[in-house]
Formats: C-alpha cells, structure tokens, sequence
C-alpha cells in the first residue's frame, strides 16, 4: 500500500511517497498544476508497478486551487482522502517542537496522516451541485460588492444632502435613488418645480409618495447644510448606477440558481420558509451527504457545536459555538432557522419551548438550527420529503 501525499498551491504541487512502515519510499518532488505535471505524478506512481487501488492520496481543502487535480485524481479511480487544513497544521504541531514549515514537509506530514490517522476517503459532488456551488459562492460576492456600494451611498448622501434622512424611512429605497439619480444635491432639489419633483417621487414609488411628501423634502433642501460639489454629486450617481447594474445582475443569476435547484429537485425545497437562495447555500455547502456519517459531523461542518473544555474538576458548563468549518452554511442554517420556526408547527413548538426555559434569542435559534440539521441529514440521505406534523 502507498500513501501519497500532496502539498497543494496555485501553481505547484509538492509530493511524497511512503509505504506501510512510513519509510519514505522516493525523495520528495514537485510538478506543476498543469497536464505535464499531472503527467510527472502518475509516472512517479507507476514506477511502483502497484494497482491504483492500492494507492491511497491525500491533500488539503485548500479552495480552488486543488479542484482540477482532485478531478483528475477522481476520474484515474484513485483512493482520496480531502483533508481539514486545521488537522493538519496540529498534527504537524504534534510530530515536532521545531517551527518547521516547508511545502515538502506539509507533504510527508500529509502522508503520515494519512497512515496513522482514520481518514474517510473523499466521496465527490455531483456536476450540478458543484456548479450550484460556483454559483452561490459568486452570489456571495456579489452582493458584497453591493454592500460596499451602499455605504458609499449613504456616505455621499449625508455629504451632498444629510437631512434626507428625516424624510424617508431607508435611503436606499427605489424613489430616493431616482431622486438622487437625477436631482444628486439639495440645492438641486431645492431649485426643482414641486409638479416636476411630485411626479419623479410618485413613479419611483408607486405612488407610495405624492405631493405631500415631495414638499417635504423640497422644504428640507433649501434650509439643507449639504454641499453643492460636481464631483460628489458625479460620484453619488455613479454610484447608484452601478448598484441598479448589480441588481439587475442579481436577478439574472437568481434565476440561474433557481433553474439549478429545480434541475436537482432535493428534498430542502419541501421544508417550510426555505427558498430557492436558502435551499441553495445549504445544499451546494453540504456537497455530498455522504460524506458526513452522522448528524453530529454534519453539525460540525457548520460550526454550531458548542466548544467543550474540561480540566481536573472542573467542567465549563456555558461555552460558545466553536464556529469552523462552513461559514457559509452556517448562516444560512441560522437563517433557515429563524424562518422554519415560523412557518413549521413543530418547529414553532420547540422555539417556544427554548424560550419558557428562559434562553436567549440567538440561543434559541441555535437550538432550532441544530434540530433544523437533523431533518436536514435524514432527508437528504432518504431523499423523503419533509412532512409537517400535526
């Protein structure tokens, strides 16, 4: 039996090879992220004239950077073992006192790990779940950018006109980006017919806002403070243009996402108050269920099992959510949480029951989040759907 393991980085690989009696069996080499390299891997593995199934590889979740190799790995039927990069930083912390920390070294820490350690071979997603992946992740970057824009946006505003405020409920509503779209200062609101003011409100905020409220705003800009800058006011509108550009964006791949799940058909979409967004991270953050033998390790992936600590008598009994593995499933679970307690009877039942026993808000959702995780698990290694109960 060979044990392999691989040192990934973005454009080189590191690799050592070792037997059952963890004696290195070549010197430790490195081949680049390319068919060439992949090429030098197989050739270096061949030379042990073993069958593949007798060779077991190992390489750390580093991101995008190990994706390519693992398919390649996959697809010549090799035995692969995706590793935690936190367990294998302690386990290298273990075997030594030494700072060592070399590419060739994480790669014979690797295949000693994968010798001395119980290690779950990798079980892949499939095709549709992994571009379900790529596409939430890019929705969550998305919207950070959106985020970010935002803040310019009040920044600007409270430069060019800050007693808006006191008119609108959110700045960053429909009719006051059309207000400051086309009128970006308040002196430039302060200058405009009230007719011609009423009607822009009126349309961007179907008919929500009338003339009333567009004489309050044109009241609040002439005795406004805000500067009268071009360069502001360019920058403001910009700014607005580029989030309504996101938006639109947005909607086109929410409806990539939604074609996606619909394509999957899972059994989440059948639980009440999770969509096509919510249903979306926590099934492309899961990948494969498979890969989780029991709740438990479900639970960990999220982060939402409390941390334990214990020494000589004494036993914490309050501690937090140790918070690793998925940040993103892990708020989306919290999310999913908050609103199946809603819309669930059952659900509702135990959120309730969370707070007669006197805990807090986010204790409770906790709580609904870790039950929520439980049906989750039994429903996607069943493939049942979800039933209320009565």
């Amino acid at each position: 039996m060979l044990y392999i393991g691989i040192d990934i980085a973005s454009k080189k690989h590191d690799c050592c090879i070792i037997g059952e009696n963890a004696e290195i069996l070549a010197p430790i080499f490195t081949f680049e992220n390319n068919v060439e390299g992949y090429d030098i891997l197989l050739r270096n593995i061949a030379a042990f004239e073993c069958d593949f199934s007798q060779v077991r590889i190992g390489l750390e979740s580093t991101g995008h950077y190990g994706s390519n190799l693992i398919t390649f790995l996959k697809a010549k039927g090799f035995d692969l073992a995706v590793l935690n990069p936190l367990q294998v930083d302690l386990y290298r912390k273990a075997q030594t006192l030494r700072k060592t920390k070399t590419d060739k070294a994480d790669a014979h820490f690797i295949a000693q790990m994968l010798l001395t350690c119980e290690n779950s071979s990798y079980v892949g997603i499939k095709p549709e779940i992994s571009e379900l992946k790529a596409l939430i992740r890019h929705r969550s970057r998305i919207k950070s950018m959106r985020t970010k824009l935002k803040v310019s946006v009040t920044r600007l505003a409270d430069i060019l006109f800050p007693e808006l405020h006191e008119a609108v409920s959110n700045i960053h509503q429909a009719s006051c980006y059309a207000l400051l779209l086309e009128l970006p200062a308040a002196k430039a609101i302060a200058d405009c017919h009230l007719t011609r003011l009423t009607n822009l409100l009126a349309q961007a905020s179907k008919r929500r806002y009338g003339k009333e409220k567009a004489l309050e705003i044109k009241v609040l800009a002439t005795k406004s403070i805000g500067s009268n800058s071009r360069a502001v006011g360019f920058e403001l509108q910009q700014t607005i243009r580029l989030i309504d550009n996101i938006n639109s964006e947005m909607n086109l791949l929410d409806r990539q996402i939604k074609d996606l799940m619909l394509e999957i058909n899972s059994p989440i979409l059948t639980i009440p108050g999770i969509s096509y967004n919510l249903g979306s991270i926590i099934l492309a953050e899961i990948g494969n269920i498979e890969n989780f033998a029991n709740p438990s390790k479900l639970l960990a992936f999220a982060g939402l099992e409390p941390s334990t600590y214990q020494s000589g008598k004494y036993t914490a009994t309050k501690t937090s959510m140790v918070k690793r593995g998925s940040s993103y499933l892990r708020w989306a679970i919290l999310q999913a949480a908050r609103l199946v307690a809603r819309f669930d009877p059952t659900f509702k039942e135990y959120a309730e029951k969370k707070k007669r026993e006197g805990k807090h808000y986010f204790v409770v959702m906790n709580h609904v989040g870790k039950k929520l995780i439980r049906v989750l698990f039994h429903l996607l290694k069943s493939g049942d759907d979800f039933v209320a109960m009565a």
